[in-house]
C-alpha cells in the first residue's frame, strides 16, 4: 500500500531536519568551538571576532538538536495512530524569531572571515583544516553558514506542499494551516531584519559622503532620490553643477567638494519638505 503524500512531506520535513541539524553541529560544535579555542589561546584572532562571525547560532542549534528534532522524530514514530505535525511546528515557530538575529549579522560574518583570514594566517590555516575534514564535504565554512539563513524558507515551502496534500477531513488541517501562518509571519520578520539591515548601511554609506553632520545624522530618515542638477546663473547664464539629496523630512542642496577627503559633498543648504509642493 502506497503511503499518503501528506506522510512523504512529513518524512521528507524529518529527513532535512536530521541533516540541518548535523550542519548546525558542524558550524557550533566543530567550527566555532575549535576556532574559539585557539582565539582564548591568543593564536589566531581576538575571541570577539569569533563570536561576532557566528552570532547565536549556539542557541539556534541547541534548540533544533534538544527540542525540535526529537520532537518531530517521536511524532513520525507514532504517525499510524496520531498522523499530524502541525501541533509540534506551532510550538517550533515563536522559537524561529532568534534567526533575525543570525540573518541580520550574515553579511558582516562573512566579510570578518575574509578580512581575518587575509590578516592571520593561522586563522585561515585552521578554517581551511577544518574544511579539508570529511565532515565537511568539500565544503567552505561560508557555504555550511548560509544554511541557517535558508532553512525558513523551506520549512515554508514543505509546510505550503504538506498542507496542498492534506485530505479535506484530516485532523491536522486546522493546525498545519496555522502553523504555515506562523511560519510565514516569521519569514516575513526575517525578511524585514534583512531589509532593515540594508537601509541602514546604505543611509550611513550616505551620511558618509555628506562628512556626518551632527544635525543630518539620523537613523530613522529615509533617503528617497538623490542625484546632479544643473544651477544656471542668472547673471552671466553660466552653469555650475550641484547635488540634491532628498530623504523624507529635508533636501540637501549640496556641493561637490573638489578635494574630497572624508566628505565628497558640502551641505549648502538644508530645506524642510514639511509643506513644499512640486511644480511641473
Amino acid at each position: 500500500m502506497q503511503e499518503p503524500e501528506e506522510k512523504k512531506i512529513a518524512l521528507e520535513l524529518l529527513e532535512t531536519e536530521q541533516a540541518y541539524v548535523n550542519r548546525l553541529h558542524l558550524l557550533d560544535q566543530i567550527f566555532y568551538t575549535e576556532l574559539m579555542k585557539e582565539a582564548k589561546n591568543g593564536k589566531t584572532v581576538p575571541e570577539e571576532v569569533v563570536k561576532m562571525i557566528f552570532s547565536n547560532i549556539s542557541s539556534i542549534y541547541q534548540f533544533h538538536a534538544k527540542f525540535f528534532l526529537p520532537e518531530l522524530q517521536k511524532r513520525m514514530e507514532d504517525w499510524s495512530c496520531n498522523p499530524r505535525i502541525g501541533d509540534v511546528i506551532q510550538k517550533l515557530a515563536p522559537f524561529l524569531k532568534m534567526y533575525g538575529e543570525y540573518v541580520k549579522n550574515f553579511d558582516k560574518a562573512v566579510e570578518l572571515i575574509t578580512v581575518w583570514s587575509e590578516k592571520s594566517p593561522p586563522f585561515q590555516e585552521l578554517i581551511a583544516d577544518i574544511q579539508k575534514r570529511k565532515v565537511c564535504a568539500n565544503l567552505t565554512l561560508q557555504h555550511h553558514m548560509l544554511e541557517p539563513v535558508q532553512r525558513i524558507p523551506r520549512y515554508e515551502l514543505l509546510l505550503k506542499d504538506y498542507v496542498r496534500k492534506l485530505p479535506p477531513e484530516s485532523p491536522d488541517r486546522d493546525d498545519a494551516e496555522k502553523a504555515l501562518e506562523m511560519i510565514f509571519m516569521v519569514a516575513k520578520h526575517s525578511n524585514a531584519a534583512i531589509a532593515e539591515m540594508e537601509r541602514l548601511q546604505n543611509l550611513w554609506a550616505v551620511y558618509q559622503r555628506l562628512g556626518l553632520e551632527d544635525d543630518i545624522v539620523d537613523p530613522s530618515n529615509e533617503l528617497i532620490k538623490e542625484g546632479p542638477i544643473q544651477k544656471v546663473s542668472t547673471r552671466n547664464n553660466s552653469t555650475s553643477e550641484k547635488y540634491l539629496f532628498l530623504f523624507n523630512n529635508m533636501l540637501l542642496y549640496c556641493v561637490p567638494k573638489v578635494i574630497q577627503v572624508g566628505a565628497e559633498f558640502q551641505v549648502h543648504l538644508r530645506i524642510n519638505v514639511d509643506g513644499m509642493k512640486v511644480r511641473q
